[in-house]
């Protein structure tokens, strides 16, 4: 894994405290932090910058975290960690369906959120340097090969994994997954789509013994993860 010292991490939070305090943590682990505490100015930072991870509090002045999440999202990948004291599962998941990577209750420990940037950094890392992908989408035919062989899908199983590959390392709710089978939301509950999901680790697992990429994040959802 590359030196610490190589990945600038942003912190976008408008408490002065908890961003000096995430600060010390990040350079006392060898990161280079950078601290914004208005979210249009964030923006514009990530627009020219390009950090490698970003730490984002929920409630932020001149562009929430839910917003900034969503115009990150439409033109970088760059791994997000949502800070929040608003823990019902709702705002959890509509956190996550924004397209932040990981989320982190307040009060927190600091060395737990430094454990989860690395992690996502070990995951992004992972991403990049995977230059030869086992999977090919045929969007036109609606199928996914593996390693070469075509997958049985069903036409639900493969819009579901098709939305999981997308982006390797993120976690998708059952109700994001739900989202993405549009001519079948009516015939399907959030549950069934876990048996789908244990329909797919199957036929995954009949082409590939050893794969277990589909992991299932508790409490959260499903995601999946380079090979």
């Amino acid at each position: 894994m590359s030196n610490p010292l190589s990945h600038k991490i942003l912190v976008v939070e408008d408490d002065p405290k908890i961003s000096d305090l995430l600060l010390n943590y990040l350079h006392a682990n060898g990161y280079e932090g950078t601290a914004y505490y208005d979210g249009l100015k964030a923006l514009q930072y990530v627009k020219e910058q390009t950090p490698d991870a970003i730490i984002m509090d929920w409630m932020l002045p001149g562009l929430d975290g839910i917003q900034l999440c969503k115009e990150i999202r439409e033109f970088s990948d760059v791994p997000i960690l949502m800070l929040t004291a608003r823990i019902d599962e709702l705002d959890r998941l509509l956190g996550l369906d924004t397209g932040a990577d990981d989320y982190v209750c307040k009060p927190f420990a600091p060395r737990e959120v430094i454990a989860r940037i690395r992690a996502l950094l070990r995951r992004s890392e992972g991403k990049v340097k995977t230059n030869i992908k086992p999977w090919v989408i045929d969007e036109p035919s609606s199928r996914i090969s593996w390693n070469g062989e075509w997958l049985p899908l069903t036409r639900i199983e493969f819009m579901m994994l098709r939305l999981l590959l997308s982006r390797p390392g993120r976690v998708f709710s059952r109700n994001h997954l739900l989202n993405s089978i549009h001519e079948s939301q009516k015939d399907i509950s959030d549950r069934a789509i876990d048996t789908h999901i244990k329909n797919i680790r199957k036929k995954l697992q009949t082409l590939d013994s050893q794969n277990e990429c589909i992991s299932s994040v508790y409490g959260l959802g499903y995601r999946f993860d380079y090979p």
